[in-house]
C-alpha cells in the first residue's frame, strides 16, 4: 500500500505540471490588460507601463511561467495584482469554506443517492422504484444555479426561514447550517440523481448473482442480505463514480458561491478572471487541482477496505 501511494504521488508531479502549463497558456492569452485594468481605463500609458514591468508583464509569457513555477515550489504564489496581498494568504482565508460547502454537498449526495438507489432495485417495477428513478431524472435534467435561484426564491425571499445568501456562525453551529444548507443542496442534488441509477443498476446486478441466492436459501434474513452481502458488493462501480464526481462538485461550488455570494474559492476566483489577476487564478486554480488529486488518491484506496480482493500490495 506504501509504495502504492507513493507511486501515486510522483504520478501527481507532472499531472500538476500539465495543470499548470494548461491556466497559464490560457491565462497570458486572454484579453485583457492586468495593469490597465488595475489603474482604470483612464490611466497615464506611462504609468500603465511602469505597472506592467513592475508586475513582469513586459517578460515573455515562458519566462514569466517559470519564474511563477519556481516560486509556487517553495510555496510562494505571488502577489495578487488587484489587492497587493499574498495568494497564498488569500486562498488559505477563503478555503474553509469551500472545502466545507463541498463536504456537506457530498454528504447529501451520499445521504439522498444511496438509500435510493438500494430501495429502487430492491423493489424493481413498484411505485418505490418509478419514483425513484423519476427523482433521479428530475435532479439530472436541473441546473445547479437554477435550482440555487428557487431554493432562495423559495426558503429565503417567500418563507423566510433560511438566509438569502453569505456566510456566518460557528462549524457545525445552527446558524452555520443555516447559511450553507441551500448551496450545498444545490451542489449535491443533481450528482445524486447519477449516483442513484448507478446505485441501482449495480444493486440489480448483485443481486441477481449465485451466493445472493445461496444467502436466501439458507435462511439469511433478507434485511441481512441486502446489508451485508448485496450493498457492500455493489459499492465498487459507486465509489468509482463518486471519485469522479469530486472534481464535478468543486467546479459546481464555483457557480453556486457566486449565486449564494457564499466567500469561498470559487468567488475568488470568479472575481480574479474578471479583474485578469493572473497570480490568483493560476494559484486557486493549483489549489483546486491538489484537492482532487489527493481526493481520487483516497477513494483508489478505500477500494481495498470495501473489497478485500482489491490489494494494491
Amino acid at each position: 500500500m506504501i509504495q502504492y501511494i507513493i507511486r501515486r504521488l510522483l504520478i501527481m508531479i507532472p499531472v500538476l505540471l500539465g495543470v499548470t502549463i494548461v491556466i497559464s497558456s490560457l491565462v497570458y492569452i486572454a484579453p485583457g490588460n492586468p495593469a490597465r485594468i488595475a489603474l482604470g481605463q483612464g490611466a497615464n500609458p506611462e504609468a500603465v507601463l511602469a505597472l506592467e514591468r513592475q508586475m513582469g508583464l513586459d517578460q515573455p509569457p515562458h519566462i514569466r511561467y517559470i519564474e511563477w513555477l519556481v516560486n509556487a515550489a517553495q510555496g510562494d504564489l505571488g502577489t495578487s495584482v488587484q489587492s497587493g496581498r499574498d495568494v497564498s494568504a488569500l486562498i488559505i482565508e477563503r478555503l474553509p469554506a469551500t472545502l466545507e460547502l463541498a463536504a456537506v454537498a457530498m454528504v447529501i449526495t451520499l445521504l439522498l443517492a444511496l438509500p435510493l438507489g438500494v430501495v429502487s432495485a430492491v423493489n424493481q417495477y413498484s411505485w418505490l422504484d418509478n419514483t425513484s428513478m423519476l427523482f433521479a431524472i428530475f435532479w439530472l435534467s436541473m441546473p445547479s444555479f437554477w435550482l440555487g435561484l428557487m431554493l432562495i426564491y423559495l426558503f429565503a425571499v417567500y418563507w423566510g426561514i433560511f438566509p438569502v445568501s453569505g456566510r456566518d456562525g460557528v462549524l457545525l453551529s445552527l446558524t452555520w447550517w443555516s447559511f450553507v444548507l441551500l448551496p450545498a443542496i444545490a451542489t449535491g442534488t443533481r450528482r445524486a440523481g447519477l449516483l442513484t441509477r448507478l446505485m441501482r443498476s449495480s444493486m440489480l446486478e448483485v443481486l441477481n448473482k449465485e451466493y445472493i441466492r445461496t444467502a436466501r436459501g439458507k435462511g439469511i434474513g433478507s434485511r441481512k442480505v441486502i446489508m451485508t452481502h448485496s450493498v457492500k458488493n455493489a459499492m465498487i462501480p459507486v465509489v468509482t463514480l463518486i471519485g469522479l464526481q469530486i472534481p464535478l462538485i468543486f467546479s459546481g461550488t464555483v457557480i453556486i458561491e457566486e449565486v449564494f455570494s457564499w466567500p469561498g474559492m470559487g468567488r475568488l476566483l470568479v472575481s480574479a478572471v474578471q479583474q485578469r489577476d493572473y497570480p490568483v487564478v493560476q494559484g486557486t486554480v493549483l489549489v483546486y487541482s491538489v484537492i482532487v488529486l489527493f481526493s481520487n488518491l483516497a477513494v483508489d484506496i478505500a477500494y481495498s477496505y470495501i473489497d478485500p480482493r482489491v490489494s494494491y500490495d
